[in-house]
């Protein structure tokens, strides 16, 4: 063997396929490089970067080329990590063996006990990486000629337990549980891992030159997710992972990272079991046997306590389901809801439901007050709706949950439980990334769709079901269908394009609020306004509503004593905003820009209003105005000012009314302001103080995260369009109003009469920042060349906000010409377009759903390059976003070349997981000064026993009523 280098340490690892040495100099070559000295190899680029990016953390490995060694005996390898804090953390946990384990045995399935566990499914010689780093733990294993890698996170593990039998001749078993509280159910999904798999290489290919370097980005070296790969489809109905573990093997302190860690002696059972859902392509689905007849909300929760761990699958046997069937118990239901939905609290999974629901029942019927449905009743307008949240390997019921109402189901109000909100989503509940389908490069077989688009683009055409009770597809007991329901909507056969198509669909399940009915006689179809070629039009989604009609609609919106300038409504096969026109005599003044599909619907629905809405800054919209000239300082200041009056809320009553009206519109502080007007101090009231301080928090996170700065000279504004052709181009008409409560009859009004600043997000080009001048009574003019809606980010009139601030220190000395927005060219099919089609559209949109890749691109590109967003990377992105942008109608793709992806994010953008830099420019330093900002130090952290006693307010008392301690609960 060669003489090592200087200061070089020897170390002996496991690899991801053998055992190989690696000999690890100590000191580092460029910061981040380290020389791996390889003494046997097999797969060595991919062992290298397989056995390093577990512990180091994803994609670390930048770089991995190998190198003969001088004695020409030996090969080593040059690994760069994107950062050097990677290559250092190696060093430090090379010695901890107990944190990869090799030849583990792993068992899959549910615990029906608290010493057995009913396996589905059994892999044998499988590696193990408790990921501490990473906070993943790692499976790898081969199955049938591929290596599949399972990656569950540490957020989706709610307990752990380790159990070793006596005797030393015995094995121990880790249990990992991944059903949480009952939290979970409202908060995340309690799920599965996911799912990764690639094709075993043989040796000589990975040999053969120019193999001998292996870069991350390379196609062929990535993992592809995939679904549940097992025979019975297991671990889509297992809750429980457990590792068959060598007697007197030391495991990691897994105490420190989950509270829910237990160890215990004595014997555990794994019962061989079989597959127990009636549907295992979908995942943990169950159903009442032959003969034994549940009602469908029932079975519908059934499932869902299933699906988060609260009922083992396995231990669900027809005497269960017969306890469910209430004319077969004699049961009022709502005793059946209330005692299913007693199980969601409880801590662990009912081992014996059976037992436990006759207890329930017993009790219900001893008791002379029985139970209530557990379903409340709703105002008007909300309507429960229930939710199916699908994985790539396991489906979820939830709720019914509160919804605002749409069109469709305020025709069908009979048949709401039939209707299904069906979402697909990744393990962790976030949206799938458009790699998660369709990689970047084919497989052996030529394909590029993976097997979880396989399976999104299957459930849609085939619905899911249980005993044929709910379906994807609105499935009927009367008859009704899907088909039904799109043909009372509207006709849509002259829609040829198959996103525009889908769009239109839609249109009807938007949330809106019903209104008032208006007959063909009461509307007036008025011409669009156009320029003089005829290429832009400038009234392009807008109507008008006279103003007698307007107050009607304010009314049933819920409004007293004031009415909107504006509303975004649907009207039959019209979508758009109509402003309020005193002039006008027929309720509706419709334009035929507004016209999306023929439709026989005459009730007007309203989607919002124009309202007081405050503004805020963005990370866009500083980019942009930092591009245009706007210096630094600017930035800090109004920051460092909402900081101030983030910090002043939680001491000055007045500051906090003010806060909260100014930040917090929309959101549910009436309660709090109203505490604060009655006197209370925010730093002396418990509940006030920590309402204030999660507010603050939130305000704080947002600062962080999005660099949403307050702008108190601004205002967040619905654009409207001058009927009275008197404004000139460059101009613009803004009315403000002062009134902060949705309904109140205080609503003092301003007209700004100076230069602002207009903006629609997203924004992403210079020219979407447009500096116009603000007037009260202009001369009578002709429209301008090009409609300032347009200008903004390609927008128009349909119920787009606008960004509009008259703060001097904002306004730009420079304005760039505005992006030429002209919509690609629509794909038109020879044929009307059918549900097939749009099944596989959606799918096709998540694949190509590119918004965010192009718009966090254009962050990173933006803070690195000289000339910031007019650099020319900025420019094309800008381009391919509004591509993006217009794909839901076009159906038209953006494709982001290989150069335009990033390779290196600023430290702001906050991606632990890939090579980070820290940013010089102003968001970086927006970002760094309000990181580590700390909650006040005066405020109450914890409301206790002693503080209520502290704050509690006698002034507040009825008679008769006094705090009393109980002995019995230690309850007050």
């Amino acid at each position: 063997m060669d003489l090592l280098p200087d200061n070089s340490l020897s170390l002996t690892l496991p690899g991801s396929l053998e055992q190989f040495e690696l000999i690890c100099p100590v000191s580092f070559v460029l910061k981040s490089l380290i020389n791996l000295w390889v003494v046997k190899f097999l797969d060595v680029l991919e062992a290298v970067s397989e056995f390093l990016e577990p512990i180091t953390g994803k994609e670390s490995v930048y770089a991995v080329k190998l190198r003969e060694a001088q004695n020409k005996r030996m090969y080593y390898a040059i690994v760069q990590f994107a950062k050097s804090n990677d290559a250092e953390d190696i060093i430090s946990l090379a010695n901890n063996k107990a944190l990869r384990l090799e030849d583990i045995g792993l068992h899959s399935g549910c615990k029906i006990a608290d010493e057995k566990l009913h396996v589905l499914w059994t892999a044998n010689d499988v590696s193990v990486d408790f990921g501490i780093k990473l906070r993943k733990f790692i499976f790898l294993l081969k199955y049938h000629d591929l290596e599949y890698k399972l990656q569950l996170s540490y957020e989706n593990i709610y307990k752990i337990e380790v159990h070793s039998p006596r005797g030393r001749a015995a094995a121990k078993y880790l249990l990992i549980q991944s059903v949480k509280t009952q939290l979970s159910r409202e908060t995340e999904l309690c799920g599965a891992p996911r799912i990764y798999k690639k094709d075993v290489r043989c040796s000589e290919e990975v040999y053969e030159n120019p193999s001998l370097n292996y870069f991350r980005d390379t196609p062929d070296d990535q993992w592809v997710r995939t679904t549940d790969f097992t025979p019975p489809r297991a671990i889509g109905q297992s809750f429980t992972l457990c590792l068959e573990l060598p007697y007197g093997l030391k495991l990691p302190d897994f105490q420190e990272n989950f509270p829910e860690y237990k160890e215990s002696k004595g014997e555990y059972i794994l019962e061989s079991g079989s597959s127990y859902s009636c549907n295992p392509d979908l995942g943990a689905m169950v159903c009442p046997p032959p003969g034994v007849d549940v009602p469908y909300d029932i079975l519908f929760k059934v499932n869902s306590l299933v699906q988060h761990g609260y009922l083992p699958g396995p231990a669900l046997d027809v005497t269960f389901f017969r306890l469910l069937d209430p004319r077969r118990m004699n049961m009022n239901l709502a005793c059946i809801e209330f005692a299913l939905e007693k199980l969601f609290h409880l801590k662990e999974s009912c081992s014996e439901p059976s037992v436990w629901l006759k207890e329930q029942y017993r009790k219900y019927l001893t008791s002379k007050k029985p139970p209530l449905s557990p379903i409340m009743s709703l105002d008007s307008g909300l309507v429960y709706v229930r939710r199916v949240q699908i994985t790539s390997c396991q489906i979820y019921c939830c709720g019914p949950e509160v919804n605002v109402s749409n069109r469709v189901l305020r025709n069908y109000p009979g048949d709401i439980d039939n209707f299904i909100r069906v979402s697909f989503v990744d393990e962790e509940l976030d949206k799938f990334f458009a790699s998660d389908l369709s990689p970047r490069t084919s497989n052996a077989n030529g394909e590029n769709k993976t097997d979880i688009y396989k399976r999104i683009l299957s459930i849609l055409r085939n619905g899911i079901s249980t005993a044929g009770e709910f379906n994807v597809d609105v499935c009927f007991k009367m008859g009704l269908t899907a088909a039904d329901i799109r043909e009372w909507m509207g006709n849509f056969c002259h829609i040829r394009n198959v996103a525009k198509y889908a769009a239109r669909l839609g249109q009807s399940f938007g949330s809106s609020t019903e209104t008032l009915n208006v007959g063909e006689h009461e509307i007036e179809v008025i011409p669009d306004v156009v320029s003089r070629d005829n290429k832009y039009v400038f009234s392009d989604g807008i109507g008008k509503i006279s103003a007698n009609f307007a107050k009607k609609v304010a009314v049933k919106c819920g409004f007293k004593g004031c009415t909107p300038s504006a509303f975004q409504i649907r009207y039959g096969g019209y979508k758009g905003v109509v402003a309020v026109d005193r002039t006008s005599y027929k309720k509706l003044s419709l334009r035929r820009s507004m016209y999306k599909y023929e439709s026989e619907h005459t009730k007007l629905d309203v989607l919002g209003c124009s309202k007081f809405q405050p503004c805020f800054l963005n990370r866009q919209l500083i980019t942009l105005l930092s591009t245009l000239g706007i210096q630094n300082r600017v930035f800090l200041e109004k920051q460092r000012a909402a900081v101030q009056q983030l910090d002043a809320m939680l001491t000055d009553p007045l500051k906090a009314q003010e806060a909260l009206d100014m930040m917090f519109a929309g959101e549910s502080t009436n309660i709090l302001k109203e505490l604060l007007m009655c006197g209370y101090k925010p730093d002396v009231e418990p509940f006030i103080s920590m309402m204030l301080q999660t507010f603050r928090a939130s305000k704080l996170l947002e600062l962080r995260t999005k660099t949403r700065i307050l702008i108190p000279d601004g205002r967040a504004m619905m654009g409207c369009l001058d009927e009275t052709r008197t404004l000139e181009y460059g101009e613009v008409f803004v009315q403000f109003s002062d009134k902060r409560h949705i309904g109140s009859e205080s609503n003092q009004q301003f007209i700004i009469k100076r230069k602002v600043v207009v903006a629609k997000n997203p924004c992403l080009h210079p020219g979407d920042v447009r500096v116009l001048k603000a007037v009260d009574v202009p001369e009578c003019a002709p429209y301008g060349g090009l409609p300032h809606p347009n200008e903004c980010s390609g927008s128009d009139l349909d119920g787009d906000i606008y960004f509009v601030c008259w703060d001097d220190e904002l306004i730009p000395s420079r304005q760039i010409q505005p992006m030429d927005y002209t919509p690609a060219p629509t794909l038109a099919l020879d044929h009307d377009v059918t549900i097939e089609e749009v099944e596989e559209y959606f799918v096709n949109y998540m694949v190509n759903d590119s918004l965010g890749i192009i718009a966090n691109a254009h962050t990173a590109f933006a803070d690195r390059e000289p000339l910031k967003a007019m650099s020319k990377l900025c420019i094309e992105l800008a381009k391919l976003f509004s591509i993006a942008v217009d794909f839901p109608k076009t159906g038209v793709p953006a494709i982001i070349p290989q150069h335009l992806r990033v390779k290196d994010f600023p430290d702001f953008m906050e991606k632990p997981d890939k090579p980070t830099y820290q940013s010089c420019n102003v968001i970086g330093v927006l970002f760094r000064e309000v990181k580590d900002v700390e909650p006040h130090d005066g405020s109450i952290r914890s409301f206790s026993r002693e503080v209520a006693r502290q704050s509690y307010d006698r002034d507040m008392e009825m008679n008769g009523v006094a705090m009393v301690d109980n002995p019995s609960t230690g309850r007050q």
